[in-house]
């Protein structure tokens, strides 16, 4: 009676005690563990990083290097990057700068041939193109 006493409390025990949550409890605690140490040499870095910039002259160069601000009274001049020859063409920095083109060497955009229509089409081969649509 004992023995089948003793393996019945053994199956009971196996049965409800939560061995695999316990298990599965203590791994994200590792992971969460690990995600604070991490966090905190996180913070002790920024710390030191802030107290490189805490002082003026450390502000001021991190403005000139990063964001292109002078100080009152100076400016800023940005030297713009040169072909193989080492002179800059502002055409080629500025598209804009570019020379424009004559109208009589421009291509047409849309030929008569694509659209398949001529351009000596009277006013009411127009008009039925147009209305095509009620098709």
């Amino acid at each position: 009676m004992v023995p089948l006493a003793v393996l019945t409390a053994v199956v009971m025990l196996v049965g409800w005690f939560p061995l695999t949550s316990l298990w599965h409890q203590q791994s994200q605690l590792d992971a969460t563990a690990a995600q604070i140490k991490a966090l905190q040499r996180q913070e002790q870095s920024l710390a030191t990083q802030s107290k490189a910039v805490d002082t003026k002259a450390a502000a001021t160069a991190l403005a000139r290097e990063q964001y292109q601000l002078v100080s009152p009274g100076q400016s800023l001049i940005q030297v713009l990057p040169g072909d193989a020859s080492g002179q800059v063409s502002p055409s080629s920095v500025d598209p804009g700068l570019q020379p424009l083109v004559a109208p009589s060497s421009a291509t047409p955009l849309v030929t008569p041939s694509a659209t398949g229509h001529h351009p000596t089409d009277g006013f009411f081969a127009r008009l039925v193109r147009t209305l095509e649509f009620w098709r």
